[in-house]
């Protein structure tokens, strides 16, 4: 049974069966068959990679995406064209690539044609201007080597290349080859596949003669543009993911492989390069430094927070649970009117959410010392399941609670005599993984999405996974004096301005398509399908944030941030800030700084309040998801996949909240 998502319950079976699962595609069709071409939509197809791209701010043009379309239903190959040299840009203009008349007075004339800015200029021109300067092959055979992949990335100049499986054949060319794309992979996963293993001890000669095949990004998995969309679109997904290459797709082939470089170059002609003039305007004053030069000190703001890296930080932890306004032993009224008279559900019992905190002893990294580590975890189980006479609360607290038990006894070992066996940092998505192994083999049947972290106090890093629209938050102070361009707040006058709290991390989230996350789960039977809802661990979305102190940190279920806007958050957590005395409008950030100077940490402060600041987002969250009268985040999101839904979304919430200090509390939930 593909189970959806949990909070679809209000739809019905009307509304679900308008939601179609966009972006599916087959990655086993070979070179020879025909697909259908692309669809209208002008928006690439985000699809999910285990390694992970995270949204954040830019300084490159950045377009409103449209929702995605459905896309070709087509394997990617290998098959590169080659054209005429599109239209080049002006000199020294970041602007067009039609060219226009000028009068002596360097005016355009009024009958010249408009200019299209190159943010506008479609990638396939892009690509005719690439392959028609310098055109290579960006392909490797699925069995290369580290070895051979730096090589061909070196003799090619390439970033990255399409890994492809050749059938056994006399034929020479890309074009007569038969062949199948299997996945990406990039200089820098070549680089990450080769730290790991010197890492694990491996000699130069293993380093080297490791196959590409266990660090690319597998086929399904990888992100791609396509030819009608344009620079500034696809600049825009490759600096909000962090991908370094982005494949184009047409009628299931690849075009070529784009880069940030890519894009630069179409920016110039040739002669904007080479030439006396040239390097004398760009490269004679500014080329070569000398022996004296040294680096800067950091700024004033970085040095306080350099100086504050080696003391260990700690986390206050609260944490509160409601379940659907709507839900009763009996089930789930689908509105106020068909739960009835009686008041709101509050038992934690009924919630579909799971949840842990675990507090071990594990050795570090090196292996020979024994460090305090904090781990913690929501699951957000599919109600849905219902439809089989399943419990949807089963397999959610059985995950999170064997994630506990997977601790628990790691940590036993460490303690155990002539121990230190078998007791090593685990990192989320292992224990995500251990634990999915237990709860399928008590044979728990259902699903849930999962979020677990780990908190490393020492290197002062939050490490993380996550399957499905569960997540993290990370809010900190960042001072308008000191933010970049775009984080500024500008809506309100600096004067006036009482702090400034921002958004510095979201999380990824991963979805099949609108309200269908992406779910860990077990039917009682393997799922073989390639396009389930169903991921392992190994498909989650890994990755580490670098926390400081001040921060505050909330990780939650979906019933959280469908009802709550991420700058509402910030807003309440500021007001928590404020109520609890660790922030006010006389001193703001300075004074709170030289209080810690001072020693003056308030941590148990911040340990008796922490609880509270939970709740209030918790009850926020139900308080929107009963206003009909204020589209939620999740109306609006459901409209721009054009479905109709207004007010909020009644569903289970379950919130933990952290807040980093610099002295232990000794407050830790039991």
């Amino acid at each position: 049974a593909a189970a959806s998502s949990s909070s679809a319950a209000r739809f019905g079976s009307a509304g679900a069966g308008s939601v179609d699962a966009r972006g599916s595609r087959s990655t086993t069709t070979t070179i020879g068959q025909q697909r259908r071409p692309p669809s209208s939509s002008s928006s690439p197809i985000l699809l999910n990679n285990n390694k992970c791209h995270f949204f954040s701010t830019s300084l490159v043009d950045v377009e409103d995406l449209p929702p995605s379309k459905q896309s070709p239903d087509g394997i990617i190959s290998a098959t590169l064209s080659s054209t005429t040299i599109p239209p080049i840009k002006n000199d020294n203009t970041n602007e067009t690539t039609t060219t226009s008349s000028e009068n002596n007075n360097g005016e355009e004339d009024d009958d010249s044609p408009p200019r299209q800015k190159t943010s506008q200029v479609k990638i396939s021109e892009v690509l005719k201007r690439k392959h028609t300067l310098r055109w290579v092959e960006p392909v490797i055979s699925k069995d290369a080597t580290a070895r051979e992949a730096i090589a061909l990335c070196i003799s090619r100049k390439l970033n990255g290349m399409m890994v492809v499986d050749y059938n056994t054949g006399s034929q020479k060319t890309i074009t007569e080859l038969k062949q199948k794309c299997v996945g990406l992979i990039t200089s820098r996963d070549i680089l990450r596949m080769m730290a790991e293993a010197i890492k694990s001890g491996a000699s130069s000669d293993e380093v080297l003669d490791q196959k590409i095949s266990a660090q690319m990004t597998p086929i399904d998995q990888v992100i791609y543009g396509r030819p009608d969309e344009t620079i500034g679109m696809c600049r825009s997904i490759m600096a909000k993911l962090g991908i370094k290459c982005l494949p184009i797709l047409s009628e299931g082939r690849v075009e070529g492989i784009l880069n940030t470089r890519d894009f630069s170059d179409f920016y110039f002609d040739a002669k904007d390069r080479g030439g006396k003039k040239n390097y004398l305007r760009d490269v004679s004053e500014r080329v070569g430094l000398t022996s004296d030069t040294s680096m800067a000190e950091p700024p004033v703001f970085v040095r306080q927070n350099l100086a504050r890296r080696h003391a260990p930080l700690y986390l206050n932890v609260g944490m509160a649970e409601f379940p659907h306004p709507y839900k009763s032993v009996d089930g789930i009224g689908s509105s106020r009117r068909n739960f009835g008279p009686q008041d709101l559900a509050t038992d934690p019992a009924l919630s579909e959410d799971a949840h842990f905190l675990s507090e071990v002893e594990l050795l570090d990294e090196t292996g020979t010392n024994l460090q305090k580590l904090l781990y913690m975890g929501v699951a957000d189980g599919v109600g849905s399941w219902r439809e089989y006479g399943v419990d949807p609360r089963e397999f959610s607290h059985k995950l999170m609670e064997e994630c506990d038990n997977v601790l628990k006894e790691a940590s036993s070992r460490c303690g155990t005599l002539g121990g230190k066996t078998n007791c090593s940092m685990i990192s989320p998505a292992e224990l995500l993984a251990q634990s999915y192994e237990r709860t399928k083999g008590a044979n728990i049947i259902g699903s849930s999405t999962a979020c677990v972290a780990l908190f490393d106090s020492v290197r002062h890093q939050l490490h993380f996974s996550n399957i499905g629209d569960s997540g993290i938050i990370v809010l900190r102070h960042i001072d308008s004096d000191v933010a970049s361009a775009l984080q500024r707040n500008r809506s309100t006058p600096r004067a006036e301005r009482k702090s400034d709290l921002r958004i510095a991390f979201v999380s990824q989230q991963q979805l099949k398509s609108f309200n269908h996350p992406f779910q860990m789960g077990w039917t009682g039977e393997e799922i073989v399908e390639k396009n389930s809802s169903f991921k392992m661990a190994s498909d989650s979305c890994t990755s580490s944030v670098h926390i400081l102190r001040g921060d505050i940190i909330i990780m939650a279920t979906d019933g959280l941030f469908d009802n709550v806007d991420v700058e509402d958050l910030a807003s309440i957590a500021l007001q928590w800030e404020h109520d609890s005395g660790f922030i006010d409008n006389i001193g703001g950030i300075p004074k709170r700084d030289k209080r810690w100077a001072k020693g003056e940490s308030r941590t148990d402060i911040s340990a008796q309040s922490i609880p509270r600041l939970a709740e209030i987002l918790c009850e926020k969250a139900r308080e929107n998801s009963l206003d009909n009268t204020v589209d939620s985040p999740f109306a609006m999101l459901a409209k721009e996949n054009d479905i109709m839904w207004s007010g909020g979304m009644p569903d289970d919430c379950t919130v933990i909240a952290m807040h980093v200090v610099g002295k232990d509390s000794n407050s830790f939930p039991r």
